[in-house]
């Protein structure tokens, strides 16, 4: 569960529920349609994530927590609140 974009796509799922492609892709500023939709199948993979596809025209596809994702709750609260609390000076 390395890198930047995991992490993040984690925390943001376990803030919002579901969130819909588009919607990941606004919140992670920075990264690239391939980068995103290869993390995306990597958590998937993972089975972190649940990807539900909605018949539906036009396509709708929407990402959340699977049980096993949403039990890195306290992991992932716990390095928010790390980060947080050492935050450098110039960024506050």
């Amino acid at each position: 569960m390395g890198g930047r974009w995991k992490i993040n796509m984690l925390s943001y799922l376990l803030n919002e529920g579901k969130l819909r492609y588009s919607e990941l892709r606004k919140k992670l500023v920075g990264i690239s349609e391939r980068m995103l939709i290869a993390k995306l199948k990597e958590l998937e993979q993972d089975n972190l994530i649940t990807r539900i596809v909605y018949q539906q025209v036009p396509p709708k596809v929407e990402y959340e927590l699977t049980v096993l994702g949403r039990s890195l709750e306290e992991i992932l609260t716990l390095m928010d609140k790390w980060g947080e609390d050492n935050l450098p000076e110039s960024m506050l």
